[in-house]
């Protein structure tokens, strides 16, 4: 008589790049027998794959933890992995007794349940493996992405990532593109902690542009996310743009040219500017998106002012706002002049309002306009300008077939979204 399937259940927290190191561990525990499930309480096994890139979200990771070990069934075991794992290993061990194992990056989370009594900080090492080269399954959306570096060479003020995730590591481009012929998406998404350096660690300074043009020739549609705007190079514009997804997300932080030293950051305002209108001009359509950091120590009235300035001179069509985040071992932690929390906020409210004001006319302008959408789910799509997950989309009739891209003509904006209807079948 054949044992029962066991099932695992994996919660994934942060961003997309988290999103693809769980893929990889799901691929494992499939190639290991197990079945997933969306049902904590029937799992056997609960993975949480956690992150720690500010404050905020360590808490949401902890927090994530106490409600699923509450959740599991009787005799499950519960794994955390991430990057709170790999930064605060045994710290977060001894804090979260509930756990059965606390587990850095590529560390094999088995089902194997520990004997009774054991600590998890008692269990014998185990062996790590190639978290960033493993099998994932086939995408079960029409869009995926795909991460080709793990970890980072630059020292950027206020993060810590490299301090726990390592220098840059670009994967092999065979590894990358079969990785792709597998997931069967129409639109791939590279991410990387600092994706244009992609195999600059390797001496291949500018592979990203060989990458993006491979990668093109196999799916309908490239998106690149995490673009560090000095490597943002005349070739890789051109490769962009020769994709026809003219999606730019530069990792900007601010624009004043005093502050960004502060921060140890490359480049100004003036720059920024001037780059986006050259691109705008080769291709009005383009798309761009940025974040920036709120309240990193030093910032004064006239730096506020200087953002404020540019962001409405720039009408972005994206942006993302965060409160500056403290943390331990980054060069900010010693920085003197901190921004009180309140003013913090009143700094990210003005910003916000504006911004806002701008996405929504930037989706305005698009009514009446006829555009090319990939569908995603049923009623909802993304043309060139929407990334998955993190901007507005397209709704669309419920009979398009997912999957499918449509011409279709909008209609009517309502805020983040548009609406539309069809024109024709593209394929």
């Amino acid at each position: 008589m054949s044992e029962p399937q066991q099932h695992f259940h994996l919660h994934t927290l942060g961003c997309p790049k988290n999103q693809v190191d769980s893929d990889k561990i799901a691929g494992t525990l499939l190639d290991e027998g197990l079945v997933s499930t969306n049902d904590v309480a029937s799992a056997d096994l609960v993975v949480v794959n956690t992150c720690a890139f500010i404050e905020e979200a360590r808490e949401e990771s902890i927090n994530a933890v106490l409600a699923l070990e509450q959740e599991r069934m009787p005799g499950a075991r519960i794994v955390v992995t991430g990057c709170m794992a790999e930064r605060y290993g045994d710290e977060l061990a001894e804090a979260l007794p509930e756990v059965d194992r606390v587990a850095g990056f590529g560390v094999p989370v088995n089902f194997t349940r520990k004997p009774p009594g054991l600590s998890v900080i008692a269990e014998a090492p185990v062996p790590k493996f190639d978290l960033l080269n493993l099998r994932r399954p086939a995408s079960d959306l029409p869009w995926a992405y795909v991460k080709i570096a793990e970890g980072c060479d630059r020292r950027c003020g206020f993060c810590a990532i490299p301090s726990f995730r390592g220098p840059q590591n670009s994967r092999e481009v065979d590894s990358i593109l079969r990785e792709i012929d597998e997931l069967g998406a129409r639109e791939i998404v590279l991410v990387a902690q600092d994706l244009a350096s992609f195999g600059s660690d390797h001496g291949h300074r500018g592979s990203i542009v060989s990458l993006v043009n491979a990668v093109a020739n196999r799916v309908d549609r490239v998106r690149l996310l995490y673009l560090y705007p000095s490597d943002l190079t005349d070739e890789l514009v051109e490769a962009v743009l020769s994709t026809g997804v003219p999606y730019f997300d530069l990792s900007l932080q601010h624009v004043a040219k005093t502050h960004l030293r502060r921060m140890r950051r490359w480049g100004d305002g003036e720059r920024f500017l001037n780059r986006i209108a050259e691109i705008r001009r080769a291709s009005p359509d383009a798309t761009f998106r940025s974040n920036f950091i709120v309240g990193y120590p030093g910032e004064t009235e006239d730096d506020q002012a200087e953002l404020l300035a540019w962001m409405h001179e720039a009408q972005l069509d994206w942006c993302g706002l965060f409160t500056y985040s403290r943390e331990d071992g980054t060069y900010a932690a010693g920085l003197p002049n901190e921004v009180p929390t309140e003013l913090m906020s009143e700094r990210h409210i003005e910003l916000s309002e504006l911004q806002d004001t701008i996405t929504a006319t930037r989706r305005d302008q698009l009514v009446g306009s006829r555009i090319d959408v990939l569908v995603d789910t049923p009623g909802v799509a993304r043309s060139h300008r929407e990334a998955p997950e993190i901007d507005g989309v397209v709704k669309v009739p419920q009979a398009l077939q997912v999957g499918g891209i449509y011409k279709v003509l909008v209609t009517r904006s309502d805020g983040l979204d548009v609406e539309a209807e069809l024109v024709e079948i593209n394929q």
